[in-house]
C-alpha cells in the first residue's frame, strides 16, 4: 500500500503537536469528568477548561472570557453569521459576505441568510484576491449588520486588509466577523487594531480552529467581544455561559490550549521557517514549464503558495504525486469532489479552464528544503508532467 512520505497540504489539516498529544492523555482517562459536575474529577476537568481558555484567548490578544468553544471552524463560523442574525431576528437587516469566504461562511450567507429573510451582498475580490475596503464600504447600509471577511485565504493565501476593513466597520457601527483559521500560528493576530497608538477597529466575532495549528480536530472557538450582540447557535444546556450547550471536549480542548502557546511562543521563527520554504517552491516553479503562481504579488500567509500548471487537470496532478508519495491540495479540502471550479478563483477572474489545473501547497513545521525540491523534482519532469 502507498504511503504518503511527503505532506504538503497543511491548509488543510496539520500533524499533532506531540506537546498536545501529551497534554491531553490524562483527560482521556484519569480526569475524565464532565466539567459541569460538582465532585473532585469534574473539577479538574473545569480547571482545564479555564486554563485552556487563557492560553488561547492569549493568541489574539482577547480575554478569556471572551472565548466560547466549539466543535471546529466550521461551527464557529455559522455561529458567527446566525448567531448575529438570530440577534436580529426581528428587525432583519443586510450581510456583507466576501466572494472568497470559505465554504462555512460562504453557504450559509447563501442558503440560510437569506432563508432567514436577510438580504446579503458579496464583496468582490480584486485580481490577486484582496477585498479593498473601498469594496465594503460601498455596500455598507443602514441596515448592515455583520461584515464576515477571513484574515487569510485559504486557498490561495492572501492576507486582507482587516485593520482597514475594520475601521470602516466601527465608522458605520457595523459588526466585523474575521475567520481566522488559516492566520493563527503564522502570522500576527489581534482582535484590536490601532493605526500608531489610536484604536481605529476590531474583530467583534474571530473564528479559531485546533487543526490548522496542530492541535487535535474537532475543536475549535469562537471569539465574541464583550457586549456583542448574538445569541446560541446550538441549544439545550448552560454551559459556555448559556452560549453553547453541550459537554465540552476537554481533552481536545487542552490539546488546543497546548498548540496555541507553542504557536504563540514561536510565531516568529515558525513563519520564517514557511516563507523559506514557500520561497524556495516558487523560484523552482519559475523553472516548470506552465507553472504559474498565483497571487505571488500581494502579501500572503507564509505556509500557502497556489499554482496553475497549463493544460494539467489538478485532480490528475494530486494523484500521480499521491503514488510518488506527496500529498498536496487541489484547494479546500472542504470542497473536495465538488465539480465545478473553486469559487474563489472564480471570483479573482481565473477561467473554468485555469481554476480545474489550480493546485496548492500549504507547508507545516514539519517539512524541510529537501522534500520541497523533490517536489519539484516531480513536477519537472519525472512523472511525465
Amino acid at each position: 500500500m502507498n504511503r504518503t512520505r511527503i505532506y504538503f497540504d497543511n491548509a488543510a489539516t496539520t500533524p499533532l503537536l506531540r506537546g498536545a498529544r501529551e497534554a491531553m492523555a490524562p483527560y482521556l482517562a484519569e480526569f475524565f469528568g464532565n466539567a459541569s459536575s460538582p465532585y473532585a474529577v469534574a473539577r479538574e476537568a473545569r480547571m482545564a477548561l479555564d486554563g485552556a481558555r487563557t492560553e488561547v484567548a492569549k493568541i489574539v490578544g482577547a480575554h478569556a472570557d471572551e472565548i466560547a468553544w466549539t466543535g471546529g471552524g466550521t461551527e464557529s463560523d455559522n455561529w458567527a453569521l446566525l448567531g448575529v442574525a438570530l440577534a436580529n431576528f426581528a428587525e432583519k437587516g443586510h450581510f456583507i459576505v466576501s466572494q472568497i469566504e470559505h465554504h462555512a461562511v460562504w453557504e450559509p450567507a447563501q442558503t440560510t441568510l437569506r432563508e432567514l429573510g436577510f438580504d446579503v451582498d458579496f464583496a468582490r475580490p480584486d485580481s490577486e484576491g484582496i477585498v479593498h475596503p473601498d469594496e465594503i464600504a460601498r455596500l455598507i447600509r443602514p441596515d448592515t449588520r455583520l461584515v464576515s471577511l477571513m484574515s487569510a485565504n485559504n486557498e490561495v493565501g492572501t492576507v486582507q486588509p482587516l485593520r482597514e476593513v475594520a475601521k470602516v466597520c466601527r465608522e458605520n457601527g457595523v459588526l466585523f466577523h474575521v475567520d481566522a483559521t488559516q492566520s493563527i500560528g503564522k502570522t500576527p493576530l489581534d482582535v484590536d487594531f490601532f493605526e500608531g497608538q489610536t484604536l481605529v477597529g476590531g474583530a467583534d466575532l474571530m473564528t479559531l480552529s485546533a487543526h490548522k495549528i496542530s492541535g487535535p480536530k474537532g475543536v475549535g472557538a469562537l471569539y465574541i467581544r464583550r457586549g456583542t450582540r448574538t445569541k446560541a447557535l446550538i441549544r439545550g444546556g448552560a454551559q459556555e455561559r448559556g452560549r453553547r450547550a453541550g459537554t465540552e471536549n476537554v481533552a481536545g480542548i487542552v490539546g488546543f490550549a497546548a498548540a496555541s502557546k507553542w504557536a504563540r511562543q514561536n510565531l516568529a521563527s515558525h513563519a520564517a521557517h514557511l516563507e523559506t520554504l514557500r520561497n524556495h517552491l516558487e523560484n523552482g516553479l519559475h523553472e516548470v514549464a506552465g507553472a504559474r503562481i498565483i497571487a505571488q504579488n500581494v502579501p500572503r500567509a507564509p505556509h500557502i503558495c497556489a499554482f496553475i500548471l497549463e493544460n494539467q487537470r489538478a485532480e490528475s496532478v494530486a494523484l500521480r504525486l499521491d503514488l510518488a508519495g506527496i500529498a498536496l491540495g487541489t484547494g479546500s479540502a472542504c470542497a473536495s469532489g465538488a465539480l465545478e471550479p473553486s469559487h474563489v478563483l472564480a471570483a479573482m477572474g481565473f477561467s473554468p479552464r485555469d481554476a480545474k489545473s489550480a493546485l496548492r501547497v500549504s507547508f507545516g513545521a514539519q517539512n524541510t528544503i529537501e522534500e520541497v525540491d523533490e517536489l519539484l523534482a516531480v513536477l519537472g519532469g519525472r512523472l511525465g508532467f
